[in-house]
């Protein structure tokens, strides 16, 4: 092994793309933006469809145009499409665009005359999230659509929306945006625009809320086996979720450490007794926490060794205790899916003050993936 790696396992992804399958009885959106979750656009991708998505999502449209360059040709949303973008790349490698605002649609129907093909869209609606998607200028915004449908300027595939508080099952604004985005629906309906896809459920509602559940769930990250959100709705092992990744790293160095000796830039750590401390060949470079706490840390020799002091750029050290028999050189596990007793994602993430999201997300170009077969 390299000086670091993240393992990703294929089969946890095709576990966790089944569950959400049998839940909903209705049609997945496999979210694989943001290198899917940092766990490898392609290979997670892929692994999504043989697994039965049966549509892809991305933030980016290189992201979709790396997609399908890679052959991948399930059906394909990108929702991040500034002005100015190639959007006849993606009118001709047939990949959905989201739509949310009329300069947007404007440069769409452009992209499609061009391309000689009509392209198809999916309506974003501000519900209530303040974010992306249309918010007050919507009867106007719906009145430019129409237009365009009845030019052949467009296609309308989809009407979408985004939670704000899904993984907050009880919290009424969860309705509010429901409700909003009911009526945004029927006024489309009103103007002849009937979308054949509506979603709004990401992770969260997916498995929470039956109503925000149309014909298609976007699962995001319940597809790397990560809990929306531990506190309100429990740990990955509560959810029959199957963490995917496995950080993995070396001990560049193994020593004694005295009481009382100072540890790491400012010295923010001292060591509290007589020790032997690990030095990780990891660092805030590769996506490691500089903040975290000693909440966190690494597994090695059958036991958890928590961090000590600040973590560096490329290292960190960890309190490896009096009596470990770790050496220098030896393979350690930062996170894991914690069966054997080794942190989690969620516990890096509590030792940060962050989401599970982001603690993969983080994880930097420096540090290959891996896909051992099952």
């Amino acid at each position: 092994m390299s000086r670091a790696v993240a393992e990703v396992d294929l089969t946890a992804i095709a576990h966790n793309l089944k569950l959400i399958k049998g839940k909903t009885n209705t049609q997945v959106l496999a979210v694989v933006k943001a290198d899917a979750y940092g766990h490898g656009l392609i290979p997670v991708a892929k692994a999504a469809v043989a697994a039965g998505a049966d549509w892809l999502g991305t933030a980016l449209l290189e992201e979709g145009v790396a997609l399908r360059a890679a052959g991948v040709k399930a059906p394909l949303i990108c929702w991040l499409t500034p002005l100015g973008e190639d959007l006849k790349i993606a009118v001709k490698n047939n990949i959905d665009l989201s739509i949310s605002s009329i300069e947007l649609l404007e440069e769409v129907i452009d992209a499609g005359r061009a391309a000689n093909i009509v392209p198809r869209i999916h309506l974003e609606v501000d519900t209530g999230m303040t974010r992306g998607g249309v918010r007050g200028e919507w009867p106007e915004f719906v009145s430019e659509v129409a237009k365009a449908v009845k030019d052949n300027g467009v296609e309308v595939v989809g009407l979408w929306s985004h939670f704000a508080r899904a993984d907050e099952p009880d919290q009424s604004f969860n309705k509010q945006q429901l409700d909003t985005f009911h009526k945004r629906l029927a006024t489309l309906i009103a103007q002849g625009i009937n979308p054949q896809f509506v979603h709004i459920a990401n992770s969260a509602a997916a498995l929470t809320n039956n109503d925000a559940v149309k014909n298609i769930v976007r699962w995001g990250i319940g597809l790397y086996g990560l809990s929306p959100d531990v506190t309100t709705l429990g740990d990955s092992a509560k959810l029959n979720l199957k963490p995917a990744m496995k950080l993995k790293a070396k001990l560049h160095l193994v020593k004694k450490a005295e009481a009382g000796a100072p540890v790491g830039y400012g010295g923010t750590a001292t060591v509290a007794e007589d020790t032997k401390i690990g030095v990780v060949t990891m660092g805030y470079a590769d996506g490691i926490p500089r903040n975290a706490s000693n909440l966190a840390g690494v597994f090695v020799d059958g036991h958890r060794a928590p961090l000590l002091g600040r973590v560096s750029m490329d290292q960190f050290v960890v309190n490896l205790g009096a009596n470990s028999n770790a050496k220098t050189g030896d393979e350690v596990v930062i996170f894991g899916d914690g069966a054997l007793g080794e942190y989690t994602v969620d516990d890096w993430a509590s030792a940060a003050g962050t989401i599970n999201y982001e603690i993969v997300t983080r994880i930097g170009p420096r540090v290959p993936r891996i896909y051992p077969r099952g």
